[in-house]
């Protein structure tokens, strides 16, 4: 089923509120698993409800398909929501829960109870929980839980399945291994995805495409690999993995720290004063005709590597560069290094 949400508008106070949605599109293919990515407030919450029915908008529209789904209820939408705490019925078991949605629907529409048996049978072994069928959500560990509340959403047979930050209340451990777990699912049955997180990693590591969102609006939408390796933004690249940033001149289609020219391109920005940002892994220390002189201000072990945040002579702003954990590095050691690679964007544009 294809998503498709048009010039999306929603304030919470009003039409004299500050937006929480403000002009937000986004078309998401059938069969995707799409990521809203984006930090508290950004609007991605709001967008998967509004897809979902569960928040109208002042102005825009949603479609399903070729169908206008916008005046329609939740139910008619016919979507499954997983929400971030589960919201298993305590004083049901797992395999009630799972059945809840079917149980409630009036007579006409609702299955035969051999049926709704057979349909909680078959979740119960897709989520890899096919003998807690008689458990009570007190008697689970958070991550079986978010387990039973995907298989909740599926047992009513979902156009669309849309969850909303589903591995945000658990430890580190239990969402790299649910990560792996959800994308298997996804592949197993085909579902047109939509999930929200502000958890870049998550983003990156499960969707197919990610839409960044910042102050109500998408910033950039694309695969993994096109939004960390070419932010549309300087918000995008802040937000998606790490960078730093350092204070440029352009002039003759160059650029300058100070006096320092360097050898990384320009595009086609106008002259003047811009913003180069780079990632750690885009600076290396050595000497070249290019090398640059720095201060280590701080170190810092991060995994395998150790990571310095350096201060290029002449320039404001810090950034950090990766190093062996090995390396005989001190803070106070002035070193040369090397810029690889980076984007620069122009001051206004920087400073979004």
């Amino acid at each position: 089923m294809n998503i498709s949400a048009r010039n999306i508008v929603k304030a919470y106070d009003g039409a004299t509120g500050r937006p929480a949605l403000n002009g937000a599109s986004i078309d998401i293919a059938s069969g995707e698993l799409v990521a809203l990515l984006g930090p508290s407030g950004s609007g991605k919450t709001t967008l998967l409800r509004v897809i979902a029915g569960l928040e109208i908008p002042q102005s825009g529209s949603v479609f399903f398909g070729d169908e206008d789904a916008s005046q329609k209820s939740v139910q008619d939408r016919r979507v499954g929501f997983v929400f971030q705490h589960y919201a298993l019925f305590r004083h049901l078991t797992v395999a009630d829960n799972i059945a809840f949605g079917l149980n409630v629907r009036e007579r006409a529409r609702r299955p035969a109870q051999a049926e709704i048996a057979k349909r909680i049978k078959d979740l119960l072994e897709l989520v890899q929980m096919a003998d807690f069928g008689k458990r009570y959500p007190s008697e689970l560990s958070g991550g079986q839980r978010q387990r039973i509340a995907l298989a909740r959403a599926l047992a009513v047979e979902p156009k669309v399945l849309l969850l909303d930050e589903p591995f945000g209340a658990l430890d580190a451990q239990v969402r790299r291994d649910l990560r792996r777990w959800l994308r298997d699912i996804h592949s197993r049955t085909g579902h047109t995805t939509v999930f929200v997180t502000h958890d870049q990693e998550e983003a990156l590591e499960l969707a197919d495409r990610v839409a960044v969102l910042s102050n109500g609006r998408i910033e950039q939408i694309g695969t993994p690999d096109e939004v960390y390796d070419s932010p549309a933004s300087p918000f995008v690249y802040r937000f998606v993995g790490e960078s730093g940033s350092v204070p440029v001149t352009l002039r003759d289609g160059r650029a300058f720290i100070g006096e320092r020219r360097l050898s990384l391109p320009v595009s086609s920005l106008p002259q003047g004063a811009a913003n180069l940002f780079v990632r750690p892994h885009d600076v290396a220390i050595g000497e070249g005709a290019d090398s640059l002189p720095a201060r280590i201000v701080a170190l810092r072990r991060s995994g395998a590597t150790r990571r310095a945040e350096i201060a290029i002579h002449g320039a404001a702003g810090l950034i950090e560069i990766e190093t062996p954990a090995t390396a005989t590095l001190r803070v106070g050691d002035d070193i040369p290094v090397r810029l690889l690679a980076g984007r620069m964007f122009a001051t206004d544009d920087a400073a979004r």
